[in-house]
């Protein structure tokens, strides 16, 4: 060892994983924290052997165990004491044992419902636990770390003196902690948080002429959404829920922009992309608060010209017994949601070759599923919307706003179909006229870019540095996350790369590639003027120059209605009974930290310290009475003599 950090390598052992965090809202906190200023040690202990230990310890819980693990620390208070920190083990060595794990509620964010029937379950297997407060640091270890920790408990378990222990030391101190911010008001007065947010993305196909005096076309919009909750802040891939529907989108717009005389659609596809859905609608709401405001962020949109909006719910597990099925969620009846569910079937049956099924849920069902179409009901009870999702009466998602909800969970043959019914049925609907088969079939999906946008999405190898995400945009982390974040800095519909997260500065460039036309004067380099000529300005990341293409593609901020930015710092603004879902906003925020940090060590027992430190004293001791007694017998025989 040459140096003292070379020495600290050796003795302390960093820990990859990945952390719940605390957030807040108006009335007080959810998620995880260390209790106080300090950092948390303990010993590591199995959960299964938990009962043997009288001291507190840092629990080893395996993926099978974190339902029973949860359940009986809020049934068991002397359970509870014991537990100084979690830690989640990976894998997927005991999911066949796992009948499923939701952390979300069993009708996720019922406040916001349109219709009132909050006992409904749509998630069945939920468990409501990601919504509480835990006093005590957790984190989910990968895959390696699994393997560490699983030794060093391992290790506890033989030792038998008892002198030393391989104890977890957890650094997850939060800033509101710290400062006794305990709800989203105080925190943003103090500084010590920021709202949940990002930056949503529409586009339209063909791109709107915003010169043209003549913008009475009616308004399709199709939405999908970008963002998924877990326990576990950065291990949030919501493969199934939602992002399965964000990719159908995007395949169906890729489908539908290789298609002729778009411009001569007598209505105009918009397709949207929200973030903070999973968050209180935030992404939905501020959408349709900008609308009502006609900002810059909607122009050329009018809310009096929407006729129609399809949402792209889960998708991914439609496929079942050899044949894609799926389900049709309703608004109240009306022209349009007839004419739509009409354009569905016609798109079935010209895909009568690929098995796909197209089902109306179950009539007694309350209403539509948790969805942003639950913001447009509220905003206007008269939408007319259709949500297609792969089940009728309850989610059939068991990892639902799960850490598990991942690249396995679902099917891209189930995505291709979802996606091919979409791009079908707005080709229809776009339509004045009865479209012919033949044109019908010219609308096709593309299977490898579906599946290429899973790899990109849902997993790490290659995630975001595959290279239809390269051929966009530069990213320095490769393995996805589609949690919401924060938003930082003050909003706008034309906001620096640096506060837009890889996932909607991808979407963004994407959906303008897809839905551009060529410049009348065509340029290799996006030129000063790109913006003032109707142009947006894509694959700019790449090489610094970009390439200057017109389309109507925007970002639109996504956060609270009941906040405002001003003056470099975020503000609450009072309930307005105009909002009704603003009434019932609990108005998210993410504490700050300065570091967030596991790492694992041997560490002597303190009561061998204070032993050895006895010892020590008492050797001392009576070494120096014999030095007296040696000194006074060495006297005494120099005096004889």
């Amino acid at each position: 060892m040459e140096s003292v950090p070379d020495l600290q390598n050796s003795m302390y052992l960093v820990v990859d994983g990945y952390p719940c965090v605390r957030l807040l809202n108006l009335t007080g906190e959810i998620g995880c924290s260390n209790p106080g200023r300090d950092k948390i040690v303990a010993p590591v202990v199995r959960f299964k052997n938990v009962n043997k230990k009288t001291q507190p310890s840092a629990i080893l819980v395996s993926s099978d165990e974190i339902q029973d693990f949860f359940g009986r620390l809020s049934n068991d208070s002397s359970f509870a004491a014991k537990v100084s920190g979690v830690l989640v083990e990976s894998g997927t060595a005991n999911l066949n044992n796992l009948e499923g794990f939701s952390p979300d509620k069993k009708f996720p964010q019922a406040e916001f419902s349109p219709y009132q029937s909050n006992n409904y379950k749509w998630n069945p297997i939920g468990s409501g636990i990601l919504w509480e407060a835990y006093d005590f640091p957790v984190f989910l270890l990968s895959e390696s770390s699994t393997l560490t920790l699983q030794e060093a408990a391992a290790k506890n378990e033989k030792t038998k003196t008892g002198y030393t222990a391989d104890v977890a030391e957890f650094d997850l101190v939060m800033q509101t902690t710290k400062v006794e911010t305990r709800d989203s008001e105080s925190c943003l007065n103090e500084l010590s948080c920021l709202p949940l947010g990002g930056y949503s993305v529409w586009s339209s196909l063909p791109p709107i002429n915003l010169s043209s005096s003549d913008q009475s076309k009616p308004h399709i919009l199709t939405v999908a959404s970008m963002d998924s909750a877990s326990f576990f802040r950065d291990k949030n891939l919501g493969a199934d829920s939602p992002i399965s529907g964000l990719i159908a989108l995007l395949a169906a717009v890729d489908a539908l922009s290789h298609v002729n005389d778009l411009d001569n659609l007598s209505k105009q596809l918009v397709f949207l992309v929200f973030t903070g859905e999973a968050w209180g609608y935030l992404g939905s709401r501020r959408f349709l608060h900008e609308l009502d405001l006609q900002s810059d962020a909607v122009r050329g949109l009018n809310s009096s010209l929407i006729e129609m909006v399809m949402e792209i719910g889960s998708v991914g597990k439609g496929h079942n017994q050899g044949a894609n099925t799926f389900f049709t969620h309703t608004t109240e009846v009306s022209t349009a949601t007839n004419k739509t569910l009409d354009a569905l079937k016609s798109a079935q049956e010209s895909l009568k070759t690929e098995s796909i099924n197209i089902l109306s849920a179950d009539a007694s069902n309350p209403g539509i599923p948790p969805s942003s179409m639950m913001a447009f009901l509220k905003k206007d009870s008269l939408t007319s919307g259709v949500v297609l999702e792969e089940f009728d009466r309850g989610f059939t998602n068991r990892f639902y706003h799960s850490h598990l909800d991942d690249i396995s969970n679902v099917n891209s043959s189930s995505i291709v179909a979802a996606a091919s019914l979409i791009a079908r049925s707005l080709y229809i609907l776009a339509n004045n006229k009865t479209v012919s088969s033949s044109a019908l079939s010219t609308v096709n999906v593309n299977s490898s870019l579906v599946e290429e946008l899973m790899s990109c999405l849902l997993s790490c190898d290659p995630g975001m540095s595959c290279e239809l995400v390269k051929k966009y945009i530069s990213v320095s982390n490769t393995c996805p996350s589609h949690y919401v974040g924060v938003i930082s800095g003050e909003p706008s519909s034309t906001p620096d790369n640096a506060y837009v997260d890889s996932v909607s500065r991808f979407i963004w460039n994407f959906l303008a590639d897809k839905t551009s036309v060529t410049m009348e004067k065509p340029s290799s380099a996006c030129a000063p003027d790109c913006v003032n000529n109707g142009g947006v300005c894509i694959k700019e990341e790449t090489d610094g120059k970009g390439v200057c293409v017109t389309s109507t593609t925007r970002y639109v901020p996504s956060y609270s209605t009941r906040l405002k930015y001003e003056a470099d710092k975020w503000t609450v603004l009072p309930p307005n009974s105009s909002d009704p879902m603003g009434m019932v906003d609990p108005v998210w925020t993410e504490s700050n930290w300065e570091v967030i940090g596991l790492r694992v060590y041997t560490k002597q027992d303190a009561s061998y310290d204070h032993l050895v430190l006895v010892a020590g004293i008492l050797v001392t001791f009576f070494s120096y009475i014999a030095i007296v007694i040696t000194r006074q017998v060495i006297t005494k025989a120099s005096k004889r003599d």
